[in-house]
Protein backbone atom coordinates (compact mmCIF):
# COMPACT_ATOMS: atom_id res chain seq x y z
CA UNK A 1 0.00 0.00 0.00
CA UNK A 2 1.42 3.43 -1.11
CA UNK A 3 0.36 6.33 1.48
CA UNK A 4 0.78 9.47 -0.38
CA UNK A 5 0.03 13.02 1.05
CA UNK A 6 -1.33 15.82 -0.92
CA UNK A 7 -2.52 19.40 -0.36
CA UNK A 8 -5.05 19.89 -2.48
CA UNK A 9 -8.70 20.60 -2.70
CA UNK A 10 -10.87 17.38 -1.49
CA UNK A 11 -13.01 18.02 -4.83
CA UNK A 12 -9.80 17.49 -6.85
CA UNK A 13 -8.60 14.11 -5.90
CA UNK A 14 -8.88 11.25 -8.59
CA UNK A 15 -9.83 8.18 -6.17
CA UNK A 16 -12.65 5.34 -5.86
CA UNK A 17 -13.92 7.14 -3.01
CA UNK A 18 -13.10 9.93 -0.95
CA UNK A 19 -13.66 9.56 2.57
CA UNK A 20 -15.13 12.43 4.84
CA UNK A 21 -15.28 11.41 8.50
CA UNK A 22 -18.27 13.06 10.70
CA UNK A 23 -19.08 13.01 14.41
CA UNK A 24 -22.82 11.99 15.43
CA UNK A 25 -25.33 14.81 15.01
CA UNK A 26 -23.05 16.79 12.99
CA UNK A 27 -24.15 18.81 9.62
CA UNK A 28 -22.54 19.17 6.45
CA UNK A 29 -21.08 22.33 7.17
CA UNK A 30 -17.33 20.87 7.97
CA UNK A 31 -17.86 19.78 4.18
CA UNK A 32 -19.63 22.80 3.07
CA UNK A 33 -17.33 23.61 -0.33
CA UNK A 34 -17.50 19.68 -1.39
CA UNK A 35 -21.27 19.39 -0.78
CA UNK A 36 -21.25 22.58 -2.83
CA UNK A 37 -20.52 21.09 -5.63
CA UNK A 38 -22.70 18.04 -4.84
CA UNK A 39 -25.45 20.48 -5.11
CA UNK A 40 -26.43 19.48 -1.82
CA UNK A 41 -26.14 15.80 -1.85
CA UNK A 42 -24.06 15.06 1.78
CA UNK A 43 -26.83 17.12 3.49
CA UNK A 44 -29.40 15.53 2.00
CA UNK A 45 -28.12 11.77 3.20
CA UNK A 46 -27.58 13.72 6.43
CA UNK A 47 -31.09 15.27 6.58
CA UNK A 48 -32.55 12.08 5.18
CA UNK A 49 -31.59 10.30 8.52
CA UNK A 50 -29.57 7.87 6.30
CA UNK A 51 -26.38 8.68 7.43
CA UNK A 52 -26.01 9.77 11.51
CA UNK A 53 -22.56 9.79 12.55
CA UNK A 54 -22.66 6.98 15.16
CA UNK A 55 -19.47 5.15 15.60
CA UNK A 56 -18.76 3.04 12.70
CA UNK A 57 -21.92 4.29 10.89
CA UNK A 58 -20.57 4.73 6.82
CA UNK A 59 -22.67 5.48 3.53
CA UNK A 60 -21.64 5.40 0.19
CA UNK A 61 -22.76 8.07 -2.27
CA UNK A 62 -22.19 8.55 -5.94
CA UNK A 63 -20.63 11.85 -7.06
CA UNK A 64 -21.80 10.97 -10.44
CA UNK A 65 -18.86 13.12 -12.14
CA UNK A 66 -19.82 16.39 -10.14
CA UNK A 67 -16.74 16.03 -8.51
CA UNK A 68 -13.25 13.77 -9.14
CA UNK A 69 -13.64 10.84 -6.62
CA UNK A 70 -16.27 8.72 -7.84
CA UNK A 71 -17.79 8.31 -4.46
CA UNK A 72 -18.08 10.32 -1.03
CA UNK A 73 -17.93 7.83 1.83
CA UNK A 74 -18.99 9.24 4.69
CA UNK A 75 -17.48 7.82 8.01
CA UNK A 76 -19.40 8.33 11.54
CA UNK A 77 -17.11 9.14 14.19
CA UNK A 78 -19.60 8.74 17.17
CA UNK A 79 -20.52 11.63 19.52
CA UNK A 80 -18.08 14.36 19.62
CA UNK A 81 -17.33 14.46 23.22
CA UNK A 82 -16.65 10.81 23.53
CA UNK A 83 -13.73 11.24 20.69
CA UNK A 84 -10.69 9.69 20.97
CA UNK A 85 -7.87 7.82 19.12
CA UNK A 86 -9.08 4.52 19.54
CA UNK A 87 -13.12 5.50 18.24
CA UNK A 88 -10.89 7.25 15.32
CA UNK A 89 -9.09 4.03 14.82
CA UNK A 90 -12.42 2.06 14.58
CA UNK A 91 -13.91 4.35 12.03
CA UNK A 92 -10.87 4.12 9.99
CA UNK A 93 -10.77 0.63 10.40
CA UNK A 94 -14.48 0.15 9.34
CA UNK A 95 -14.44 2.49 6.55
CA UNK A 96 -11.31 1.26 4.61
CA UNK A 97 -12.08 -2.28 5.27
CA UNK A 98 -15.64 -1.79 3.44
CA UNK A 99 -13.89 -0.01 0.53
CA UNK A 100 -11.57 -2.70 0.49
CA UNK A 101 -14.05 -5.23 0.31
CA UNK A 102 -15.59 -3.69 -2.59
CA UNK A 103 -12.15 -4.17 -4.14
CA UNK A 104 -11.13 -0.22 -5.29
CA UNK A 105 -7.41 0.21 -6.07
CA UNK A 106 -7.37 4.10 -4.86
CA UNK A 107 -8.93 5.99 -2.30
CA UNK A 108 -8.93 8.75 -0.32
CA UNK A 109 -9.30 10.56 2.89
CA UNK A 110 -9.93 14.18 3.77
CA UNK A 111 -7.98 15.57 7.52
CA UNK A 112 -9.21 18.70 7.12
CA UNK A 113 -12.41 17.66 9.61
CA UNK A 114 -9.95 15.77 12.44
CA UNK A 115 -7.40 18.57 12.03
CA UNK A 116 -10.55 20.63 13.13
CA UNK A 117 -11.30 18.60 16.07
CA UNK A 118 -7.71 18.85 16.70
CA UNK A 119 -7.79 14.90 17.01
CA UNK A 120 -4.93 13.31 14.86
CA UNK A 121 -5.79 11.37 11.64
CA UNK A 122 -2.99 8.51 12.19
CA UNK A 123 -5.16 6.67 14.19
CA UNK A 124 -7.85 6.80 11.40
CA UNK A 125 -5.48 5.70 9.33
CA UNK A 126 -3.49 2.93 11.17
CA UNK A 127 -7.04 1.78 11.47
CA UNK A 128 -7.68 1.21 7.98
CA UNK A 129 -4.46 -0.04 6.76
CA UNK A 130 -4.71 -3.04 9.68
CA UNK A 131 -8.11 -3.39 8.66
CA UNK A 132 -6.87 -4.85 5.34
CA UNK A 133 -5.00 -8.16 6.49
CA UNK A 134 -6.31 -11.47 5.24
CA UNK A 135 -4.50 -14.61 5.29
CA UNK A 136 -5.04 -16.62 1.92
CA UNK A 137 -1.95 -18.11 1.59
CA UNK A 138 -4.06 -21.37 1.80
CA UNK A 139 -7.11 -20.15 -0.35
CA UNK A 140 -7.49 -21.12 -3.89
CA UNK A 141 -10.04 -18.34 -4.41
CA UNK A 142 -9.28 -15.29 -5.86
CA UNK A 143 -12.13 -13.06 -5.03
CA UNK A 144 -9.26 -10.67 -3.44
CA UNK A 145 -6.72 -10.78 -6.33
CA UNK A 146 -7.79 -6.82 -7.17
CA UNK A 147 -5.82 -5.24 -3.71
CA UNK A 148 -6.01 -1.31 -2.63
CA UNK A 149 -2.97 0.05 -4.04
CA UNK A 150 -3.40 3.56 -2.76
CA UNK A 151 -4.44 5.70 0.24
CA UNK A 152 -4.21 9.45 -0.49
CA UNK A 153 -4.43 11.56 2.61
CA UNK A 154 -5.88 15.21 1.59
CA UNK A 155 -4.79 18.05 3.55
CA UNK A 156 -2.00 20.89 4.59
CA UNK A 157 -0.47 18.58 7.65
CA UNK A 158 2.74 19.57 10.16
CA UNK A 159 6.21 18.55 8.72
CA UNK A 160 6.56 15.88 11.52
CA UNK A 161 3.58 14.49 10.12
CA UNK A 162 5.37 13.16 6.85
CA UNK A 163 8.03 10.52 9.62
CA UNK A 164 4.99 9.95 11.50
CA UNK A 165 3.24 8.57 8.51
CA UNK A 166 6.29 6.40 7.31
CA UNK A 167 6.34 4.98 11.16
CA UNK A 168 2.93 4.09 10.89
CA UNK A 169 3.42 2.29 7.69
CA UNK A 170 6.73 0.18 8.77
CA UNK A 171 4.44 -0.54 12.00
CA UNK A 172 1.77 -2.07 10.42
CA UNK A 173 4.01 -4.06 8.09
CA UNK A 174 5.63 -5.69 11.01
CA UNK A 175 2.26 -6.06 13.01
CA UNK A 176 0.84 -7.73 9.80
CA UNK A 177 4.30 -9.96 9.20
CA UNK A 178 3.78 -11.28 12.75
CA UNK A 179 0.03 -12.10 12.06
CA UNK A 180 1.55 -13.80 9.16
CA UNK A 181 3.67 -16.45 11.08
CA UNK A 182 1.45 -16.54 14.03
CA UNK A 183 -1.41 -17.83 11.25
CA UNK A 184 0.89 -20.25 9.20
CA UNK A 185 -0.30 -23.91 10.83
CA UNK A 186 2.44 -25.67 13.23
CA UNK A 187 3.52 -27.95 9.61
CA UNK A 188 4.64 -25.30 7.80
CA UNK A 189 5.52 -23.17 11.13
CA UNK A 190 8.25 -25.03 12.55
CA UNK A 191 11.34 -23.76 14.64
CA UNK A 192 14.07 -24.30 11.44
CA UNK A 193 11.12 -22.41 9.58
CA UNK A 194 11.06 -19.50 12.47
CA UNK A 195 15.07 -19.63 11.96
CA UNK A 196 14.96 -19.19 8.34
CA UNK A 197 12.54 -16.50 8.75
CA UNK A 198 14.70 -14.96 10.98
CA UNK A 199 17.56 -15.61 8.86
CA UNK A 200 15.86 -13.39 6.35
CA UNK A 201 16.34 -10.48 7.99
CA UNK A 202 19.91 -10.55 9.30
CA UNK A 203 21.56 -8.01 7.36
CA UNK A 204 22.76 -4.24 7.98
CA UNK A 205 22.44 -3.69 11.63
CA UNK A 206 20.50 -6.74 12.02
CA UNK A 207 22.14 -10.10 12.97
CA UNK A 208 22.12 -13.45 14.16
CA UNK A 209 22.82 -16.36 15.85
CA UNK A 210 21.29 -19.73 16.33
CA UNK A 211 21.83 -22.19 18.25
CA UNK A 212 21.27 -25.71 17.92
CA UNK A 213 20.91 -28.79 20.10
CA UNK A 214 24.45 -29.32 20.79
CA UNK A 215 25.20 -25.76 21.29
CA UNK A 216 22.09 -25.55 23.79
CA UNK A 217 23.76 -28.57 25.84
CA UNK A 218 26.56 -27.10 25.77
CA UNK A 219 24.81 -24.22 27.50
CA UNK A 220 23.51 -25.89 30.05
CA UNK A 221 19.96 -24.68 28.73
CA UNK A 222 18.52 -28.28 29.83
CA UNK A 223 14.88 -26.69 30.91
CA UNK A 224 14.73 -25.53 27.51
CA UNK A 225 15.54 -28.74 25.35
CA UNK A 226 13.29 -30.50 28.08
CA UNK A 227 10.41 -28.90 26.23
CA UNK A 228 11.81 -30.53 23.11
CA UNK A 229 13.02 -33.71 23.55
CA UNK A 230 9.01 -34.90 22.55
CA UNK A 231 9.17 -33.41 18.99
CA UNK A 232 10.93 -34.94 16.17
CA UNK A 233 11.54 -31.50 14.44
CA UNK A 234 14.71 -29.88 16.10
CA UNK A 235 14.98 -27.25 18.40
CA UNK A 236 16.60 -23.59 17.26
CA UNK A 237 17.44 -21.02 20.21
CA UNK A 238 17.45 -17.66 17.81
CA UNK A 239 18.97 -14.46 18.59
CA UNK A 240 18.92 -11.38 16.72
CA UNK A 241 20.80 -8.36 17.19
CA UNK A 242 19.87 -4.56 16.19
CA UNK A 243 22.43 -2.26 16.46
CA UNK A 244 20.85 1.00 16.32
CA UNK A 245 22.29 3.15 19.54
CA UNK A 246 24.63 3.12 22.02
CA UNK A 247 25.18 1.28 24.95
CA UNK A 248 23.88 -1.81 26.83
CA UNK A 249 21.48 -3.48 24.81
CA UNK A 250 16.77 -3.70 25.36
CA UNK A 251 16.49 -7.77 25.62
CA UNK A 252 12.88 -8.96 24.11
CA UNK A 253 12.18 -12.37 25.08
CA UNK A 254 9.55 -13.51 22.52
CA UNK A 255 7.62 -17.61 23.64
CA UNK A 256 8.09 -19.59 20.64
CA UNK A 257 6.27 -22.84 21.24
CA UNK A 258 5.47 -23.64 17.13
CA UNK A 259 3.11 -26.22 18.47
CA UNK A 260 1.82 -26.75 22.17
CA UNK A 261 0.16 -30.17 22.61
CA UNK A 262 0.94 -30.36 26.23
CA UNK A 263 3.16 -33.25 25.85
CA UNK A 264 2.64 -35.89 28.36
CA UNK A 265 0.25 -33.88 30.39
CA UNK A 266 -2.01 -33.16 26.48
CA UNK A 267 -4.49 -30.88 26.02
CA UNK A 268 -7.94 -31.56 25.06
CA UNK A 269 -8.59 -32.01 21.90
CA UNK A 270 -11.09 -29.27 21.01
CA UNK A 271 -9.39 -26.33 20.22
CA UNK A 272 -6.13 -27.37 19.66
CA UNK A 273 -5.51 -26.47 16.61
CA UNK A 274 -4.99 -22.97 17.87
CA UNK A 275 -1.96 -23.97 19.23
CA UNK A 276 -0.74 -23.02 16.72
CA UNK A 277 0.09 -19.60 18.03
CA UNK A 278 2.22 -20.42 20.70
CA UNK A 279 4.84 -18.55 19.03
CA UNK A 280 3.03 -15.26 19.22
CA UNK A 281 5.52 -13.94 21.06
CA UNK A 282 8.72 -14.97 18.87
CA UNK A 283 6.27 -13.45 16.07
CA UNK A 284 6.19 -10.28 18.18
CA UNK A 285 10.01 -10.00 18.77
CA UNK A 286 10.72 -10.69 15.04
CA UNK A 287 8.40 -8.25 13.99
CA UNK A 288 9.39 -5.44 16.52
CA UNK A 289 13.21 -5.64 15.34
CA UNK A 290 12.41 -5.84 11.92
CA UNK A 291 10.47 -2.89 12.20
CA UNK A 292 12.90 -0.83 14.46
CA UNK A 293 15.68 -1.80 11.42
CA UNK A 294 13.47 -0.04 9.32
CA UNK A 295 12.67 3.15 11.19
CA UNK A 296 16.38 3.20 12.26
CA UNK A 297 15.42 3.34 16.17
CA UNK A 298 18.56 4.62 17.99
CA UNK A 299 18.34 1.32 20.59
CA UNK A 300 20.24 -1.44 20.59
CA UNK A 301 18.41 -4.68 21.25
CA UNK A 302 18.62 -8.23 21.75
CA UNK A 303 15.56 -10.49 20.64
CA UNK A 304 15.92 -14.32 21.93
CA UNK A 305 13.41 -17.10 20.12
CA UNK A 306 13.73 -20.28 21.86
CA UNK A 307 11.87 -22.16 19.71
CA UNK A 308 10.79 -25.79 19.88
CA UNK A 309 7.56 -27.91 19.93
CA UNK A 310 5.67 -29.50 22.36
CA UNK A 311 4.72 -32.61 22.39
CA UNK A 312 4.26 -35.82 23.54
CA UNK A 313 6.21 -39.17 22.73
CA UNK A 314 8.50 -42.12 24.08
CA UNK A 315 11.27 -39.84 24.78
CA UNK A 316 9.37 -36.68 26.02
CA UNK A 317 9.70 -35.17 29.24
CA UNK A 318 7.86 -36.63 31.88
CA UNK A 319 5.44 -35.18 35.25
CA UNK A 320 8.02 -35.48 38.11
CA UNK A 321 11.36 -35.18 35.79
CA UNK A 322 13.98 -32.69 37.77
CA UNK A 323 16.03 -30.54 35.24
CA UNK A 324 18.53 -27.68 35.53
CA UNK A 325 18.47 -24.16 33.99
CA UNK A 326 20.88 -22.38 32.67
CA UNK A 327 20.98 -20.49 35.80
CA UNK A 328 21.53 -23.44 37.83
CA UNK A 329 18.67 -23.58 39.37
CA UNK A 330 16.96 -26.87 39.09
CA UNK A 331 12.87 -27.75 38.46
CA UNK A 332 10.49 -30.10 39.00
CA UNK A 333 8.21 -30.35 36.58
CA UNK A 334 4.74 -30.97 37.74
CA UNK A 335 2.98 -30.32 34.44
CA UNK A 336 4.82 -30.73 30.93
CA UNK A 337 2.41 -28.46 29.93
CA UNK A 338 3.83 -25.38 31.73
CA UNK A 339 6.20 -25.61 29.35
CA UNK A 340 6.26 -21.35 28.47
CA UNK A 341 7.99 -20.59 31.38
CA UNK A 342 10.69 -23.49 31.10
CA UNK A 343 11.73 -22.34 27.83
CA UNK A 344 11.70 -18.53 29.17
CA UNK A 345 13.84 -19.29 32.06
CA UNK A 346 16.90 -20.73 29.99
CA UNK A 347 16.12 -17.31 27.79
CA UNK A 348 16.43 -15.12 30.20
CA UNK A 349 19.76 -16.93 31.67
CA UNK A 350 20.84 -16.40 28.21
CA UNK A 351 20.42 -12.46 27.75
CA UNK A 352 21.77 -12.07 31.27
CA UNK A 353 24.83 -12.05 29.86
CA UNK A 354 24.73 -9.38 27.86
CA UNK A 355 23.83 -7.23 30.80
CA UNK A 356 20.68 -5.81 29.29
CA UNK A 357 19.32 -2.43 30.56
CA UNK A 358 16.38 -4.23 30.98
CA UNK A 359 14.44 -7.42 29.95
CA UNK A 360 10.81 -7.68 28.99
CA UNK A 361 9.13 -11.60 27.66
CA UNK A 362 6.08 -11.69 25.69
CA UNK A 363 4.59 -14.82 25.80
CA UNK A 364 1.11 -16.59 25.50
CA UNK A 365 2.30 -18.22 28.71
CA UNK A 366 -1.46 -18.87 30.92
CA UNK A 367 -4.86 -19.95 29.84
CA UNK A 368 -5.57 -17.91 33.58
CA UNK A 369 -4.90 -14.79 31.93
CA UNK A 370 -8.10 -15.25 29.54
CA UNK A 371 -10.07 -16.07 32.75
CA UNK A 372 -8.94 -13.19 34.69
CA UNK A 373 -8.89 -10.83 31.54
CA UNK A 374 -10.57 -12.27 29.27
CA UNK A 375 -9.85 -10.73 25.52
CA UNK A 376 -9.46 -7.42 26.56
CA UNK A 377 -5.61 -6.67 28.42
CA UNK A 378 -2.27 -8.11 28.30
CA UNK A 379 -1.29 -9.30 31.64
CA UNK A 380 1.61 -7.49 33.10
CA UNK A 381 3.98 -8.04 35.85
CA UNK A 382 7.56 -7.31 36.61
CA UNK A 383 9.91 -6.54 39.16
CA UNK A 384 10.77 -2.00 38.18
CA UNK A 385 7.56 -0.10 38.77
CA UNK A 386 9.54 2.50 36.14
CA UNK A 387 9.55 -0.11 32.95
CA UNK A 388 5.94 -1.16 33.92
CA UNK A 389 4.30 2.17 33.68
CA UNK A 390 5.97 3.48 30.85
CA UNK A 391 5.03 -0.10 29.09
CA UNK A 392 1.23 0.53 29.86
CA UNK A 393 1.39 4.65 29.14
CA UNK A 394 3.02 3.10 25.35
CA UNK A 395 0.16 0.35 25.29
CA UNK A 396 -2.71 2.96 26.24
CA UNK A 397 -1.75 5.08 23.22
CA UNK A 398 -2.37 2.25 20.82
CA UNK A 399 -5.12 1.02 22.86
CA UNK A 400 -3.11 -2.54 23.49
CA UNK A 401 -3.76 -2.17 26.76
CA UNK A 402 -1.85 -4.04 29.75
CA UNK A 403 -3.25 -4.90 33.89
CA UNK A 404 -0.85 -5.08 36.12
CA UNK A 405 -1.26 -8.25 37.86
CA UNK A 406 0.71 -8.52 41.55
CA UNK A 407 4.01 -10.44 42.49
CA UNK A 408 3.50 -10.88 46.18
CA UNK A 409 6.70 -12.78 48.17
CA UNK A 410 3.96 -15.47 49.40
CA UNK A 411 3.53 -16.44 45.84
CA UNK A 412 6.78 -18.43 45.54
CA UNK A 413 5.30 -20.79 48.73
CA UNK A 414 2.95 -21.60 45.92
CA UNK A 415 5.73 -23.05 43.47
CA UNK A 416 8.14 -24.47 46.31
CA UNK A 417 9.06 -27.65 45.67
CA UNK A 418 10.45 -31.05 48.16
CA UNK A 419 13.09 -32.20 45.66
CA UNK A 420 13.97 -29.42 43.38
CA UNK A 421 14.77 -25.41 43.98
CA UNK A 422 11.73 -24.54 42.09
CA UNK A 423 8.36 -26.39 40.40
CA UNK A 424 7.08 -25.74 37.24
CA UNK A 425 3.39 -25.38 38.48
CA UNK A 426 1.49 -24.50 41.95
CA UNK A 427 -1.68 -25.74 40.21
CA UNK A 428 -4.70 -23.58 39.45
CA UNK A 429 -4.74 -21.30 42.25
CA UNK A 430 -3.00 -18.10 40.87
CA UNK A 431 -1.67 -20.06 38.26
CA UNK A 432 -1.50 -16.41 36.61
CA UNK A 433 0.46 -15.34 38.96
CA UNK A 434 2.87 -17.68 39.79
CA UNK A 435 3.91 -18.21 36.20
CA UNK A 436 5.23 -14.60 36.92
CA UNK A 437 6.37 -15.14 39.40
CA UNK A 438 8.44 -18.39 38.44
CA UNK A 439 10.05 -15.83 35.74
CA UNK A 440 10.77 -13.86 38.62
CA UNK A 441 13.14 -16.28 40.17
CA UNK A 442 15.03 -16.39 36.89
CA UNK A 443 15.83 -12.37 36.45
CA UNK A 444 17.65 -11.36 39.57
CA UNK A 445 18.17 -8.20 39.64
CA UNK A 446 17.91 -7.26 36.37
CA UNK A 447 14.58 -4.77 35.47
CA UNK A 448 12.26 -6.77 34.12
CA UNK A 449 8.65 -6.98 32.87
CA UNK A 450 6.76 -9.96 31.57
CA UNK A 451 3.84 -9.21 29.35
CA UNK A 452 1.24 -12.20 29.39
CA UNK A 453 -0.73 -12.03 25.62
CA UNK A 454 -2.60 -15.39 25.82
CA UNK A 455 -5.84 -13.81 26.11
CA UNK A 456 -4.94 -11.01 23.20
CA UNK A 457 -2.80 -12.87 20.52
CA UNK A 458 -5.96 -14.62 18.94
CA UNK A 459 -9.61 -13.24 18.19
CA UNK A 460 -12.35 -15.73 17.72
CA UNK A 461 -14.57 -12.68 15.92
CA UNK A 462 -13.88 -10.01 13.41
CA UNK A 463 -13.15 -6.62 15.05
CA UNK A 464 -13.10 -2.76 13.15
CA UNK A 465 -9.33 -3.42 12.62
CA UNK A 466 -8.62 -7.07 13.26
CA UNK A 467 -9.98 -9.59 11.59
CA UNK A 468 -10.54 -13.27 13.68
CA UNK A 469 -7.26 -15.06 13.98
CA UNK A 470 -4.12 -13.44 14.55
CA UNK A 471 -4.28 -10.05 16.19
CA UNK A 472 -0.03 -9.45 16.04
CA UNK A 473 -0.62 -7.65 19.50
CA UNK A 474 2.33 -6.62 21.39
CA UNK A 475 4.31 -5.05 18.11
CA UNK A 476 2.30 -2.03 18.25
CA UNK A 477 2.69 -1.65 22.11
CA UNK A 478 6.69 -2.40 21.92
CA UNK A 479 7.36 0.01 18.75
CA UNK A 480 5.59 2.41 20.96
CA UNK A 481 7.46 1.83 23.71
CA UNK A 482 10.78 2.10 22.26
CA UNK A 483 10.37 5.19 20.05
CA UNK A 484 10.33 6.83 23.30
CA UNK A 485 13.27 5.05 24.80
CA UNK A 486 16.78 6.62 24.42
Amino acid sequence: MNVIIKDIREADCISDALILPLCEGESAAPYEEIDALLKGLIRRVISSGEFQGKLNQISLVHTVNMIKPDRILLSGLGKKEELNAEKIRHSGGKAVSYLGGLRFRDISLSLSHLNALRQSPLPFVEGGLLSLYKFKKYRQDKEDAVRMERFTLIGKPRKSFFNSISRLVATVSAVNFARDLINTPANDMTPTVLAKTARGMARGKVSLKVLERKDAEREGMDAYLSVARGSMEPPKFIILKYHGGKGAPIALIGKSITFDSGGISIKPSEGMEKMKYDMAGGAVVLAVIKAAAEMRLPVNLIGVLPATENLPSGSASKPGDIVRSMTGKTVEIISTDAEGRLVLADAIGYVKKFKPRFIIDVATLTGACSVALGNEAIAMMGNDSGLMERLKAAGEEVYERVWQMPLYDEYLDYIKSDVADIKNSGGKTGSLVTAGYFLKEFVGDTPWAHLDIAGTAWTEKDKPYIIKGATGVGVRLLLNFLKETR
